[in-house]
């Protein structure tokens, strides 16, 4: 029996301050394949959390019985520094708050930084030319010298996805439908995630612009292959965000309907040597991020929505109207906020007063808006 719980100290970075990272690894250690599982990034984001919660015990039984098949790190909450961001009886696990940077952002740009490790190491064995590129990650990793707490964790989270053939993120939205984020080229590999998952959308971007952790491997192994057009480069790793509906939705009976979705997705390719269930409902194919308006308000106000989650709307169809807080027809005035695309209707923010330029939808469509191609695709 391989499933293990492991616990790392990071220093922290005041005197007399650590925290503790928890997290497990199962299956055969010398598996051919590898899964980095991880919740709670944003660390305010519990639903991915209380998913491998219920997924945890089903891996140590499966790893009991003999029948894993791949080799499995999971980090049922791998953000320790952000669960103590709290202030004025509020939890800030989205951004660190010595910083201000967002927990999903800016992780590193891999390439440029191996490019010249990989001079002549790079032939015509795909599968050599990985073990290099992973060989050269490696390397960098160890030769970091982290300044911070932060940087630590990051450090030991990239260590473990950098081996990794499937990376799954666990996050959600503030008020959503389950949907997942990847790169283009993943997809369709990755519709069984979708299927099995039950998402309203899949969507896609190379460069959301945001250096999210999903982006990484990837992105490295894209910039690899068009930088060495010579040398043959797999997309050696599947990465996707899985987005479990909203904050409020971390309930046990949903997340042990998650975990069983995940279950059977990795037993559907044969990680787990069991049956999985009968196939579920195709999900809906992915569309390009760029295809989904992200509905903003141009003045402040309190929102009174029109729609529902996944409501279909059409292009100037009102989703929500907006009640004047101040001016003339403060608290008696109101007016449409309209869809700019046919779509359904993805998302909406739960605090219903908002400022000015606030995000409060997302409307998910399949032709690319003008105001998105090429944009910074994220909300922050």
């Amino acid at each position: 029996m391989t499933f293990e719980l492991h616990r790392t100290l990071l220093d922290g970075d005041v005197p007399g301050t650590s925290t503790e990272l928890f997290w497990y690894t199962a299956g055969p250690e010398d598996a051919p394949y590898s899964v980095h599982l991880q919740a709670a990034l944003h660390a305010d984001e519990q639903p991915g959390t209380m998913a491998l919660h219920h997924l945890l015990p089903m891996l140590r039984d499966a790893d009991a019985a003999g029948t894993l098949r791949a080799r499995f790190t999971i980090f049922p909450s791998v953000n320790p520094l952000g669960l103590s961001n709290r202030s004025l009886r509020h939890h800030i696990g989205r951004y660190d708050t010595e910083t201000g940077v967002n927990y999903n952002r800016r992780w590193p740009d891999l390439y440029p930084l191996i490019a010249p490790a990989l001079a002549g190491r790079l032939g015509a064995d795909p599968a050599a030319n990985t073990s290099a590129i992973r060989a050269a990650v490696a390397a960098w990793i160890e030769g970091q010298v982290p300044s911070s707490a932060a940087q630590q964790l990051r450090l030991h989270v990239l260590r473990s996805a950098s081996t990794a053939d499937l990376i799954l993120d666990l996050h959600c939205d503030d008020d959503s439908l389950k949907h997942i984020f990847t790169s283009p080229e993943l997809m369709p590999g990755l519709q069984d995630l979708a299927d099995w998952m039950g998402v309203a959308a899949t969507l896609t971007a190379e460069d959301s612009g945001g250096g999210s952790f999903d982006e990484i491997f990837p992105t490295l192994y894209r910039k690899a292959g068009l930088a060495n057009p010579g040398h043959p480069i797999p997309a050696a790793v599947q990465a996707a965000t899985l987005e479990y509906r909203g904050r409020a939705d971390s309930f046990d009976h949903l997340g042990r309907e998650d975990a069983l979705g995940l279950f059977n997705f990795l037993a559907g390719r044969g990680l787990v040597d069991q049956a999985p269930a009968q196939r579920p409902t195709p999900a809906p194919p992915p569309t390009p991020f760029e295809a989904t308006e992200v509905l903003r308000v141009d003045a402040p106000g309190l929102l009174a929505y029109r729609v529902e989650l996944g409501d279909r709307v059409q292009k100037g169809q009102p989703v929500a109207d907006l009640i004047a807080m101040d001016g003339p027809d403060a608290f008696m005035g109101r007016r449409p906020i309209l869809s700019s695309t046919d779509g359904i209707v993805l998302s909406r923010v739960s605090a219903k007063y908002v400022r000015r330029g606030a995000g409060i939808a997302k409307i998910v469509g399949s032709e690319i808006l003008p105001t998105r191609a090429g944009a910074y695709l994220l909300e922050d």
